[in-house]
């Protein structure tokens, strides 16, 4: 969805040189040996950023993509809502969470969010899953937004943050795929949300937000708990839980659809 969560603990370790952060527009290549540079100044491998950024290239159609989505929002609740919410999206969240009832239990417990809550993001995002999570190189994506003047500094950010994804080993470079900002998974995570909230809740070692439903679930909701979200208070708009998922999703529009959504699922 829409560029939303842009804080980052990664950025704390890149903030204090960002006077120096590379010049946007000019020629991308140059631009590009700038941001290794960075990268490598930031503390990632000079491995890690030869095997990512070596023979990258503009993407033009992400940038035409970047000038569109002012007008994303532009319809009334109902409207939109319509669109997002309908039986079969309804029946397969509640099918969600009878299959996922024991996960979703210890998740409450772990970080205070109601499960009608995670399920009706994990919908809303990736159709649980098993809808289009994107197709395109993050890297390429960052890269192209980072170099374009719009908002060069937030996505080199973003891009830093996708090198640590690689250089961790949460994502092989081939897994590294996503949307037109660069969100990746199920739940559709910036790079600086996957560092900053991730969560390796299935204890393999390593937080995979595009195939383990236990870490997607668990990020979600370490994301909400960390901002504010309070297990059995209300979510509606004009809550503190409305306004915590707000690190979500800006948009009013869209905070009103997952609580919506949430509240099909519990038969209200």
């Amino acid at each position: 969805m829409l560029i939303r969560r842009l804080a980052v603990l990664f950025v704390a370790c890149v903030a204090a040189s960002s006077a120096q952060a590379a010049r946007c527009g000019g020629d991308f290549n140059s631009f590009i040996a700038n941001v290794s540079a960075d990268a490598q100044g930031a503390g990632i491998s000079s491995a890690t950023v030869s095997s990512a950024l070596s023979g990258v290239t503009v993407d033009q159609s992400v940038l035409a993509f970047d000038r569109r989505q002012r007008y994303t929002f532009n319809k009334t609740f109902e409207q939109y809502v319509a669109t997002r919410v309908g039986p079969g999206r309804i029946n397969g969240a509640r099918a969600r969470l009878q299959r996922h009832a024991a996960l979703l239990s210890r998740i409450e417990q772990q970080y205070g969010v109601p499960r009608q809550i995670l399920v009706a993001i994990w919908g809303l995002e990736s159709d649980f899953g098993t809808g289009d999570m994107g197709k395109l190189p993050v890297i390429r994506t960052l890269a192209t937004l980072a170099h374009d003047c719009r908002r060069s500094e937030l996505f080199q950010t973003e891009l830093l943050a996708a090198l640590q994804i690689v250089q961790r080993g949460d994502l092989p470079l081939r897994d590294l795929i996503g949307a037109y900002a660069g969100e990746i998974g199920q739940t559709q995570f910036l790079p600086s949300s996957y560092i900053k909230y991730g969560v390796d809740f299935d204890g393999d070692g390593r937080v995979d937000l595009r195939h383990s439903v236990a870490d997607v679930l668990a990020s979600t909701a370490n994301l909400l708990h960390t901002n504010g979200f309070k297990m059995g208070q209300s979510y509606e708009e004009g809550s503190a839980n409305f306004e915590a998922m707000r690190e979500w999703n800006r948009a009013v529009i869209y905070r009103k659809t997952i609580a919506y959504f949430a509240d099909q699922l519990m038969g209200r």
